[in-house]
């Protein structure tokens, strides 16, 4: 009896796992993705195109300690270095060339900070728990709440992008989680945005954002695609 509800709850997961999409979300001019980048999508377009990232040829990702700390077999298959609980926990360990790359092979690209900040802050859909055309404080409306930051989730990690609520026009972890590559460069430098679970939500602002360099690749960053409509 008990192999038969081990088989029949392998059987419902295995189904969850492969019947995952990653809608866009219609924002007016451009699209978005509802979820950030996951392991699982990241993975099929790596397998297809025979994509080997760097974190995996250089052994491994990066974790702040005292100070950056390479972390060997840390990439976006083990994030934390072992099997990852969910396949829907975000691709992390992506530079921002690796990610853009993914996101032209979708035939999108990185979203542009305006973008990004327009989806993440403002309602631009109709909807029943925001003012459309409303500009709020967090990706969660004008009080931080179902972030995974420090402080009000607290999961100390990232996690599957589905297990968390919906905010802003429907976007998921626009907000902690993972920072978010942007489009916008300084030099050797790009925006990231949104914040990670490492931060408390006073990040999560649109104020919070950082320029990291382009060609980095750690724990706390991962990205989603924007698309021309």
């Amino acid at each position: 009896m008990k192999l038969i509800i081990n088989i029949i709850c392998f059987t419902l997961l295995s189904t969850i796992l492969n019947a995952f999409e990653n809608p866009k979300i219609k924002l007016g001019k451009f699209s978005i993705n509802k979820y950030e980048i996951t392991i699982k999508e990241f993975s099929e377009y790596a397998s297809k195109n025979n994509i080997i990232t760097l974190a995996e040829k250089n052994g491994g990702g990066y974790e702040w300690g005292a100070g950056w700390e390479k972390r060997s077999g840390w990439n976006y298959k083990t994030p934390f270095g072992k099997k990852p609980e969910s396949n829907l926990e975000p691709a992390t360990h992506l530079n921002r060339f690796e990610s853009e790359k993914y996101c032209k092979y979708k035939d999108g690209r990185l979203p542009t900070f305006e973008e990004w900040k327009l989806a993440a802050y403002t309602q631009v859909l109709n909807s029943k728990k925001y003012n459309k055309g409303e500009t709020y404080t967090y990706p969660s409306g004008n009080k931080a709440e179902g972030l995974n930051s420090q402080g009000i989730l607290n999961f100390d990690k990232h996690v599957d992008v589905t297990s968390l609520p919906e905010g802003i026009n429907g976007l998921v972890a626009m907000g902690g989680n993972v920072w978010e590559w942007i489009d916008d460069q300084k030099g050797s430098e790009s925006l990231t945005a949104g914040a990670s679970w490492w931060y408390g939500a006073y990040k999560t602002r649109v104020t919070g954002v950082q320029y990291k360099p382009s060609d980095f690749y750690v724990i706390y960053i991962g990205f989603r695609c924007a698309f021309d409509n």
